[in-house]
């Protein structure tokens, strides 16, 4: 509808001899039924242009139109046009939701561009904890509301499986290991003290018995690395993420496409030695330091096989990257961007978002630690405790980039102020009614559908795709969250003053159909953001 009414306010310009092809014509939905169904500023856009006062230039643009779908227009405040449209539309709507289904609110914005979505891609040293969460919740309703855009989306778990940390990972569980057969074995700075890896040691020794007493550490490593990673991928299911690829950055050295990155970055000018490292010179490329490519014990930085890491991901055809790191990553946004603009790519190939912090909070106090197991909260212990959907839902509700406060006791409730609940419920209550009625319904005309409570709830449901549209082009899951909640309390405010099912045929049959479109959008949308809709409550 905001399409066709752009359209009808170009030609009308047309026909004042104004040419639009420059004029950005905005239309709003009206926030009040009183001002009409949508609204523009066009009027007081063209002011500096036509040198006129914006009511008598929405006269005149008023003056060129006449479209049968319009039911009137009219000028508001400084030159507000307000236009209030025929109901048709909507009604039109309600056999547009019953036909497509699941599909009802697809859109075609992404023109089967292709992007790769880095989400989570926690080390696979021990439990993910609480940030990995809101980052996994994030990346994944991301990936579903891109994918339903029309974008070709390549979901990513890139694994931290080299360097440092997992020689660490492979010392500590060595000797935890050593530990049950009462051999001390120091744990090395930087090594690794959580439960999970006590369990694996134990895990070695009923599998093995002693006899891996005098293994390497690659031993150790190779395997906690696989019941990491695999535990990592069970908790990430339960939480309704998934993933395309698993990208290991370890095979970025086995195949080559680490040295020849540093190759390359060698003949570029790029690179110096000072202090006995190697320099990459980001700095020229809007960074705030050069970074450090090969340090000078002669190991590789992080930031190499990153770099390697990112221009794989182009070298498979993605056009544009995005990275969901947390919020202690702010840093890597310009030095990643600066070594693809050194290849030759343009920055804004790659966007990375930074998920903020999140505090667990119960009781009014913040919580750290699991009374279960009495260490760090872990995504396990959320998903116990606050179950899947209110998890998902709390954190897509929330702007990525803002700090956020989990309320636990809210998101347990079983009441309408628990905001999953109240969507939820409101689709429990619609296949309640759809149940009791359990008739087919063969109409597809609608004469008693009137109410401003009635209007207001097909208003909602026609707008889903053009906010998918806009949660897709924003990247703001939260857009979705959002819209099914206002949603849903059209319905709970419809259903409030209106009978759905009555002794008059025609009016039942109506009010079915109405519903059930209602029904298939809260689904839809509840679905792009990871969340079941429950039949029964």
């Amino acid at each position: 509808m905001k399409e066709k009414l752009i359209n009808i306010i170009k030609n009308a310009l047309e026909k004042e001899n104004v040419n639009s092809e420059d004029i950005n014509i905005i239309i709003e939905k009206t926030k009040d039924n009183n001002h009409g169904d949508y609204a523009s500023n066009i009027a007081m856009q063209l002011t500096k242009i036509l040198k006129t006062n914006p009511r008598e230039i929405a006269t005149k643009i008023i003056a060129n139109i006449n479209d049968e779908s319009i039911e009137k227009i009219e000028i508001a405040g400084p030159g507000f046009i307000n236009f209030f449209m025929k109901k048709n539309y909507l009604f039109e709507n309600i056999n547009k939701v019953l036909e497509e289904k699941e599909n009802y609110g697809r859109v075609n914005v992404g023109n089967g561009e292709k992007v790769i979505i880095e989400y989570v891609s926690a080390n696979p040293t021990g439990f993910l904890h609480i940030g990995h969460a809101r980052g996994a919740a994030y990346g994944d309703a991301l990936s579903r509301i891109k994918k339903f855009a029309g974008y070709n989306v390549t979901r990513e778990y890139y694994i931290n499986d080299a360097g440092n940390q997992m020689n660490n990972l492979g010392i500590s569980i060595n000797a935890r290991y050593h530990e049950l057969f009462n051999i001390p074995m120091e744990i090395p700075e930087g090594g690794y003290m959580g439960k999970e890896i006590i369990d694996i040691a134990h895990e070695i020794k009923e599998e093995f018995g002693d006899t891996k007493l005098d293994e390497t550490t690659e031993f150790f490593k190779q395997y906690g690395l696989k019941k990491l990673l695999k535990k990592i991928e069970i908790d990430l299911e339960k939480f309704n993420v998934s993933f395309d690829e698993w990208t290991s950055e370890q095979s970025l050295y086995d195949s080559g496409r680490v040295q020849k990155v540093l190759d390359e970055l060698s003949k570029t000018g790029k690179t110096y030695e000072e202090d006995g490292a190697l320099w990459l010179k980001t700095t020229e490329y809007g960074d705030e330091k050069n970074r450090v490519l090969i340090k000078n014990d002669g190991l590789y930085t992080y930031y190499l096989p990153d770099i390697a890491g990112h221009l794989f991901k182009i070298e498979r055809g993605n056009e544009h990257l995005i990275d969901v790191f947390g919020a202690d990553h702010h840093g890597y946004i310009n030095r990643l961007k600066a070594a693809l603009e050194i290849f030759g790519y343009k920055r804004d190939i790659l966007d990375v978002k930074i998920a903020q912090m999140v505090r667990m909070v119960k009781d009014g106090k913040e919580v750290k630690m699991s009374k279960r197991t009495g260490n760090a909260y872990t995504l396990n212990d959320l998903m116990l405790e606050a179950g899947v959907d209110a998890s998902r839902y709390f954190f897509a509700a929330k702007s990525l980039d803002t700090q956020m406060d989990f309320d636990l006791d809210l998101a347990t409730k079983k009441s309408n102020d628990n905001p999953v609940y109240y969507v939820q419920y409101a689709y429990a209550r619609i296949s309640s009614i759809l149940k009791d009625y359990n008739k087919e319904v063969s109409i597809n005309k609608y004469k008693t559908i009137e109410s401003e409570y009635a209007i207001d709830l097909l208003n909602k449901v026609y707008a889903f795709s053009d906010i998918v549209k806009s949660a897709a082009l924003k990247e703001a899951p939260h857009i979705i969250a959002n819209y099914v909640y206002e949603l849903a309390n059209a319905f709970h405010v419809y259903y409030a003053h209106e009978r759905v099912l009555t002794d008059d045929e025609n009016y039942t049959k109506e009010r079915i159909n109405m519903i059930t479109a209602v029904a298939w959008t809260i689904k839809n949308a509840l679905t792009l953001i990871g969340v079941s809709a429950k039949e029964e409550m």
